[in-house]
């Protein structure tokens, strides 16, 4: 499946597009982070919950679950929330 990285994580993957293989957003993050060390602690925390100030979409809809199952032709992306004041 298709992976739209932030600019933020770029330094990790080396561009914007990665592909990615995995049953689950887990999955997906685990052999992300085979290929790129250390970006998976960038996405997900100590407890497996998606940081606070990342937002992930599969094919434009909002996941919180990264045990949910994702079918092979998903399209993930993962998104830098916005903060300020």
């Amino acid at each position: 499946m298709k992976v739209l990285m932030p600019s933020a994580l770029q330094s990790y993957t080396g561009g914007a597009w990665v592909e990615a293989s995995g049953e689950t957003l887990e999955a997906v993050l685990r052999d992300l982070d085979g290929r790129f060390p250390g970006l998976r602690f960038r996405i997900v925390d100590e407890q497996d919950r998606i940081r606070p100030h990342l937002r992930v979409f599969v094919n434009g809809r909002p996941m919180f679950d990264i045990t949910a199952p994702l079918p092979p032709t998903e399209q993930v992306n993962f998104v830098l929330a916005l903060s300020g004041g």
